[in-house]
């Protein structure tokens, strides 16, 4: 097994403002696991929320290399990341879903299988995606908002948190009257107070906006629950609902709960939840970072499981370097080829050659082939 790694600049077609920040780009460190001439492919991107650059997951990514190196078989050690016995202890959720993306990418490939079918899914999961407005003056976003329509988009997702909350319900209006039959999301990335939240949410409610995320600021999710009990509005924790704990804590107390693979740790991570939320009152939402396809891609083999669908990342890119899942007509597909079902965009490098630009992150190990169905 060979485990290498390169990192790319992802820069998104114009800045993206939220409440706590405005992005223009974000860098991803993309993992490469090999195995007799195969490779699986996983994504990590950095977030200044979240503590991780390039440099630092560049260095957990080789040392979850050496671990890899460990294992008798490509299943057995997706079954020790399964188990929690791999990467160390420690290691940032982000690191963790990228190595069990290349993991699973590999073993789909070596099998002959897609991914959702690895995961107990015969068909390939297909969603309506939520497509993200940024905190923007109310007649850009009411213009974005005809154009994603016209596209195929049904579901806008509106960034919240100006310093006037006016301003935020000008653009929701705007939206609204531009996009009459789309179902709205709010995320004001916890800019709001309690009483804000309280003096607000009746307002959107009247606006026809369909559910509000992480409305307060994360670290008190007794208050997010409280609100949750009195709001006019389906609320979904984001912010305050990072892992499994978390979504212990709020199941059947929240309306929501986003789960997103690079903060809960990957796809056996998101699964354990959607099976603690299973019949508990509170639904599953699945959402992302800004990233690439091969990104998101692990993400949209779940999504048949979710009520609400935010896996719009790699749409807001200037330019995506891999392909494979779609999105620009508003609905994300799963891929029918083997593993994640994507590919770069100019083409995969031919079977045992290094793609340029990547650097060996492990040394190369021999291990048995295995059985890629063993993954089920």
């Amino acid at each position: 097994m060979k485990v290498s790694q390169r990192t790319v600049r992802l820069e998104l077609t114009e800045p993206l403002r939220i409440s706590r920040s405005t992005m223009a780009a974000r860098d991803a460190v993309w993992l490469a696991i090999e195995h007799q001439g195969t490779r699986g492919y996983g994504e990590a991107v950095t977030s200044t929320y979240y503590g991780l650059d390039a440099a630092r997951l560049g260095r957990l990514l080789h040392d979850a290399a050496r671990e890899l190196a460990r294992c008798a078989t490509l299943e057995s050690a997706l079954d020790a990341l399964r188990a929690g016995e791999l990467p160390a202890p420690g290691t940032p959720p982000a690191v963790t879903a990228a190595v069990e993306s290349a993991l699973l990418d590999l073993v789909g490939k070596r099998a002959g299988v897609p991914v959702h079918r690895l995961l107990g899914a015969p068909e390939a999961p297909h969603a309506a995606t939520a497509r993200t407005i940024g905190i923007t003056p109310y007649r850009a976003a009411a213009e974005q908002a005809r154009r994603l329509t016209r596209r195929g988009f049904s579901v806008l997702k509106i960034k919240a948190g100006a310093p006037d909350p006016e301003d935020d319900l000008d653009r929701v209006l705007a939206v609204r009257n531009a996009a009459p039959h789309a179902r709205l999301l709010l995320d004001p990335n916890g800019a709001w107070s309690p009483a804000m939240a309280d003096a607000l949410l009746p307002r959107y409610a009247g606006l026809g906006v369909e559910a509000v995320e992480q409305p307060l600021a994360p670290g008190d999710p007794e208050a997010l629950a409280a609100l949750a009990a009195r709001s006019p509005l389906p609320v979904i924790a984001d912010e305050d609902a990072v892992g499994f704990e978390d979504a212990r804590r709020l199941a059947g107390r929240v309306h929501g709960i986003n789960v997103k693979l690079a903060k809960c740790g990957g796809v056996t991570a998101a699964l354990r939840i959607a099976d603690l939320l299973a019949g508990s009152g509170t639904a599953l939402m699945l959402g992302c970072l800004t990233a690439s396809t091969l990104g998101l891609a692990p993400a949209v083999h779940l999504a048949d499981r979710a009520r609400w669908t935010d896996l719009d990342g790699h749409l807001l890119l200037a330019h995506d370097p891999w392909t494979g899942i779609g999105g620009t007509d508003g609905t994300v597909r799963a891929g029918r080829e083997p593993g994640l079902g994507v590919r770069p965009v100019h083409g995969a490098p031919p079977p045992g050659e290094e793609p340029a630009g990547w650097e060996t992150a492990g040394q190369e190990t021999p291990m048995p082939a295995g059985d890629g169905e063993a993954a089920q």
